[in-house]
């Protein structure tokens, strides 16, 4: 019985919660799933308006993607549900589309859920989470400020009360934002600002307190009060009933086609946002977390939201180090959570009629002022120059290309590939010489002699493949005319991990061209998997004799007495 416990629980890991919930008890996944659902509501609200959906569709995206991501995911702290970078970019990528909040908006962002959910269902179910590796840490970080920025300035006008809708550049954007600063609504500014002022305040002297509810029941009894609703915008009636599940609408291949990048995009960023703080709880709690369960569990979560008819989903942050804060065991939190807000909904739901849209707004502004980073941007610079321009000119085109943001993201991840080429084209190599440690190091760097009169040790840094072996070429052949009388090259192998076929007909011709000009070519340090490629051509025949020494002093020791017979059997031909 037990052999099978383990293949269960890996498609099924809720079902490890038993043991956990039998040693701790219910009461702290409790507590932690009320808690992380007062905060959920308000923030599920304003994310929906972000993402340019009706703000009771972020609750929606807190019922069944929520169950789901908890049901399969493998950290029990992960809160699955509406997030404003996700958000952003479901806008962003539908903003060239449709209206911002019709039907057709809203059925182009199921199907980018749909698509995103796929594609990370497929690769967490072929166990291929390392694909998401090829997004680097700084590429996303100078995503993640660009996209701050971006859904700051996109909710200003909110914040101010600006008339007209939302204009498609950037540029017209800052000038409808610099319109509605110089005769902002004062009512629905002071909303706003009051309600930030609120959320920084209790983050600072409460933290304990769920804050963003806090502001919320202040900023409705208010606005009621005061009627606020007749002239500002308020969210609304909201339908207490819950999402109806059917198969998702499919647009025309073309649109479907056009979709494809921007989910992409999304499912590789909201899987890097996910396991982000997936990993930040882990090194906490030291509890282990599977990247491709969870991208299985993220993937079913938006395959949920599509099912749902709702935005994109994926982990939040705040939500998540919530859920760890207050005492979360297991996902049943997550559970808990999404069962309050589906009760919420049917029963509190035209309590949200005169909450202030600037109030929802003060809140996506106060949870995305945590992601900007340019210290961080900064310090990437003095670390390494390639990764600092990867992370700029991320930056620079994500405010470029808005609001089709998602070409930031790609242009950046292009030029990190595109680096990662040139550096590969371009290894180190150095000749050693023998160090007063008795270790061979760079002879340019320390100063160190040749080996040998008639010897010269060339070390290459690099896997030996097609993109450098023109560079391996002309670095032996400038090791082997480096001096007059050079005999021998040895060639230091330690670091080359991998040769390909065009590296290998590179190392044939030039042990040729060394059998021509009487010239020696030696190798040690070679690695079985180099060895292994060599053997099956022919030239390894010529080359075994003098290929096998596993460091430099063996190799030297080795050649010098070759080295020293050649050079008497010169001697005696020239004296005859």
């Amino acid at each position: 019985m037990p052999h099978h416990s383990a293949p269960i629980t890996r498609f099924l890991p809720f079902l490890k919660w038993r043991a956990t919930l039998s040693e701790k008890g219910i009461h702290g996944d409790l507590i932690a799933g009320l808690s992380v659902a007062l905060v959920m509501i308000p923030q599920s609200l304003a994310y929906a308006q972000l993402a340019g959906f009706p703000a009771h569709y972020g609750l929606y995206a807190a019922m069944l993607p929520t169950l789901l991501g908890a049901l399969f995911g493998s950290s029990p702290y992960l809160s699955t549900g509406a997030v404003a970078l996700t958000g952003m970019l479901t806008a962003a990528s539908i903003a060239p589309l449709a209206t911002s909040g019709s039907a057709d908006h809203i059925a182009l962002g199921v199907t980018l859920a749909l698509l995103a959910g796929l594609i990370q269902l497929a690769l967490g179910i072929l166990r291929q989470g390392w694909v998401l590796n090829l997004l680097s840490r700084p590429v996303f970080a100078g995503f993640i400020n660009a996209a701050a920025l971006l859904i700051c300035f996109s909710q200003l006008p909110v914040l101010l009360g600006a008339q007209g809708p939302r204009a498609p550049d950037l540029g017209g954007e800052l000038i409808r934002i610099g319109h509605a600063l110089s005769s902002p609504d004062m009512a629905t500014l002071a909303f706003g600002l009051l309600a930030w002022t609120g959320l920084r305040a209790l983050q600072r002297f409460a933290p304990k307190w769920p804050g963003v509810l806090v502001v919320v029941a202040i900023s409705i009894g208010i606005s009621s009060t005061t009627g606020y609703g007749t002239s500002g915008e308020v969210v609304g009636s909201i339908p207490p009933a819950l999402p109806t599940l059917s198969l998702p609408r499919m647009p025309g291949w073309d649109a479907l086609v056009g979709l494809l990048p921007a989910a992409f995009v999304i499912a590789l960023v909201s899987f890097l946002e996910a396991a982000s703080s997936a990993k930040r709880l882990s090194d906490r709690t030291r509890y282990a977390w599977n990247e491709n369960q969870e991208l299985i569990g993220q993937g079913l979560a938006k395959l949920g939201a599509a099912v749902s008819g709702t935005l994109p989903t994926s982990a939040s942050f705040s939500r998540s180090a919530l859920s760890y804060r207050v005492g979360a065991n297991t996902g049943l939190t997550q559970v808990i959570s999404a069962i309050v807000v589906i009760a919420a909904t049917l029963s509190l739901a035209h309590w949200l009629h005169d909450l202030p849209k600037a109030v929802l707004a003060a809140i996506i502004l106060h949870a995305v002022a945590n992601l900007i980073d340019f210290p961080g941007m900064v310090q990437v610079w003095r670390i390494d120059r390639d990764d600092a321009l990867a992370c700029w000119a991320t930056f620079a085109a994500t405010l470029a290309f808005a609001p089709q943001i998602q070409n930031g993201i790609l242009t950046g991840l292009l030029l990190s590939l595109a680096l990662v080429i040139w550096q590969s084209m371009k290894p180190r190599v150095a000749l050693l010489g023998l160090h007063e440690d008795d270790t061979y190091r760079d002879l340019e760097r320390f100063g160190l002699e040749h080996p040998h009169p008639a010897l010269v040790i060339l070390r290459f840094d690099g896997r030996l493949q097609f993109v450098n072996a023109a560079r391996f070429s002309e670095a032996m052949e400038w090791a082997r005319h480096i001096k007059p009388g050079i005999r021998c090259v040895l060639l230091s192998g330690a670091g080359i991990n991998a040769i390909d076929t065009t590296g290998l007909h590179a190392l044939t011709q030039l042990a040729e061209q060394m059998r021509e000009d009487r010239q020696l070519l030696a190798m040690c340090g070679l690695k079985k998997q180099v060895i292994d490629v060599i053997e099956r051509d022919p030239v390894w025949a010529t080359l075994a004799e003098h290929a096998h020494y596993r460091h430099e002093h063996a190799a030297v020791e080795a050649l010098k007495p070759l080295l020293e017979k050649e050079k008497s059997v010169d001697g005696v031909r020239s004296q005859l």
